[in-house]
């Protein structure tokens, strides 16, 4: 499995800081839709894959979360906390699922090598809770929708 690892350079003055996200340069394929998310502490939103090859840039902006990446042949997990302590940015393939825990309450971007089609959606799931998968995140009695609670 392989994710990759973008550490943010966080820039701070007295106004606040900056940091750059990403380079386009370097990915593997081009950024096609960005997405944003706020979540409460709790919240599991995943495990989710794209088999047409949706591949997704997960970026903290604002709080911490628990990446969860599986790869869904081999068994392998991939775990990283991101956010305000550890600000990195994580390019995931799409084959694998995927997905985050809110550790604290949290705005969150996914940008995206393809466009949403809600007539032809490219998205399955694996149970949160999957024995792979289920020691990863820190809570047992997450926040989920309706589509994560299906297995």
């Amino acid at each position: 499995m392989e994710v990759k690892r973008f550490q943010l350079t966080r820039h701070e003055d007295e106004r606040g800081w900056f940091a750059e996200l990403i380079r386009a340069s370097v990915l593997p394929k081009p950024i096609k839709q960005a997405n944003l998310s706020r979540s409460r502490q709790g919240v599991i939103r995943g495990l989710h894959y794209h088999e047409r090859g949706q591949d997704d840039l997960f970026v903290c902006l604002d709080g911490m979360v628990r990446v969860v990446v599986l790869d869904r042949e081999s068994g392998e997990v991939f775990t990283e906390d991101i956010g305000d302590d550890n600000p990195v940015a994580l390019y995931i393939t799409g084959t694998n699922a995927h997905g985050y825990e809110a550790l604290t309450d949290c705005v969150f971007m996914y940008l995206v090598t393809e466009e949403y089609d809600p007539a032809n959606p490219d998205e399955h799931g694996v149970p949160w809770d999957d024995e792979r998968v289920r020691h990863l995140w820190s809570t047992t009695s997450p926040i989920l929708s309706a589509r994560d609670t299906l297995s």
